[in-house]
């Protein structure tokens, strides 16, 4: 009870901010005087910043607590692209998965459903998620740790992708802007995400309509034919035609209680 009393409020504090023990009480349903002797404990072991008449979450709690959250976002589209590009999966060929999490999703439904494959990721949770399956080859690639999704950046895991081919990519996306090009919130992910492209033969973007006419600092590439888009029914049928346009019609998935 206790620790599930700590995630609730872990998960209150990263999406309400700095807030009083009366509001944390109220919103995990115990008293104050609970709440105040969980603080003291959370802040010792560095989970919480204690502040006056409250608290806020510590910058280091919060990083995992927003990669928890952001996985948990639109997460039924997310397992229907994820069953979507499954389907596309090729056994006996060497594929590449990014720190998407959606990609993430897709490592899941390989675990539950293996097959031979030669897997390569820069991402630590994909690679915890697949280095016990029988039948899967994997390779994490190295590089410098990107704390905000658990993956590996940076000139060292460029260099290692030149010398790397993949049968197939499935690549996640930040966001897929107005002008049709793909986007990312860190400068050197956005950088290896372009490389991945450039080392695949097939490449799929999974990516669910929430973060379709969005844009991020950095420019990953542009939607091209040889991209293919896989993304869930909910995509508004302007974005449908500008994707065909582009040479790359998506592919929607149905999700559970969706359209029919």
């Amino acid at each position: 009870m206790k620790d599930d009393r700590f995630s609730a409020i872990r998960q209150m504090l990263y999406a309400s901010g700095a807030s009083s023990i009366q509001e944390i009480a109220d919103a995990v349903g115990a008293s104050p005087a609970t709440i105040r002797r969980d603080l003291q404990v959370m802040e010792q072991e560095g989970a919480v910043t204690r502040t006056r008449g409250g608290a806020r979450i510590a910058d280091s709690v919060g990083i995992e607590v927003a990669f928890q959250h952001r996985e948990r976002q639109n997460l039924p589209a997310k397992r229907a692209i994820a069953e979507l590009a499954f389907q596309k999966v090729v056994p006996h060929s060497a594929i590449f998965l990014d720190a998407g999490t959606t990609v993430l999703q897709l490592a899941r439904c390989i675990r539950l459903d293996p097959m031979p494959l030669s897997v390569f990721t820069n991402c630590i949770v994909v690679a915890q998620v697949l280095m016990d399956v029988a039948g899967i080859k994997l390779t994490l690639i190295g590089g410098a740790l990107r704390a905000e999704n658990a993956s590996m950046v940076g000139a060292l895991a460029e260099a290692m992708l030149e010398r790397l081919w993949f049968d197939q990519l499935f690549l996640g996306a930040g966001a897929l802007s107005d002008d049709c090009c793909i986007y990312s919130l860190d400068e050197a992910e956005a950088r290896l995400n372009e490389k991945m492209l450039a080392r695949a033969s097939a490449k799929a973007l999974l990516i669910d309509s929430s973060k379709f006419g969005k844009r991020l600092p950095y420019r990953v590439a542009p939607v091209t034919p040889d991209l293919q888009v896989l993304t869930d029914e909910d995509l508004a049928p302007d974005w449908r035609a500008r994707l065909a346009e582009a040479g790359s019609a998506p592919v929607l998935a149905p999700v559970a209680g969706g359209q029919p």
